[in-house]
């Protein structure tokens, strides 16, 4: 059986289910999600879940630039308390503007 690349290299489609307070985003029939909880402004998110099924690293930071940038749409600060998420905004400062005044990570 032939193997499938697939390419993270472009933004995600995610979905906001504000129901559920996740982002989602299915891969194969998979879902991956981000979740989170919002106050005041700020989206705090929580949780990094990607199934195992999805290998390919190049998802998870295209997945998460995909959520920061729909939470930069909406004029919204993120306060990463995933360490996941943390890490990942500690490696591209170029979000930092997103976190709250007296935020650091």
């Amino acid at each position: 059986m032939p193997t499938k690349t697939l390419n993270y290299m472009n933004e995600v489609e995610i979905k906001d289910n504000s129901f559920l307070r996740q982002f989602e985003t299915r891969v194969d029939g998979h879902l991956a999600k981000i979740e989170y909880s919002s106050q005041e402004r700020k989206v705090f998110l929580t949780k990094l879940v990607v199934p195992e099924e999805i290998i390919d690293e190049g998802f998870k930071e295209n997945f998460i630039k995909s959520v920061l940038h729909h939470i930069q749409d909406q004029n919204l600060r993120v306060v990463p308390t995933s360490p996941q998420i943390a890490g990942f905004l500690r490696k591209n400062r170029q979000y930092k503007e997103m976190l709250p005044v007296g935020i650091r990570i």
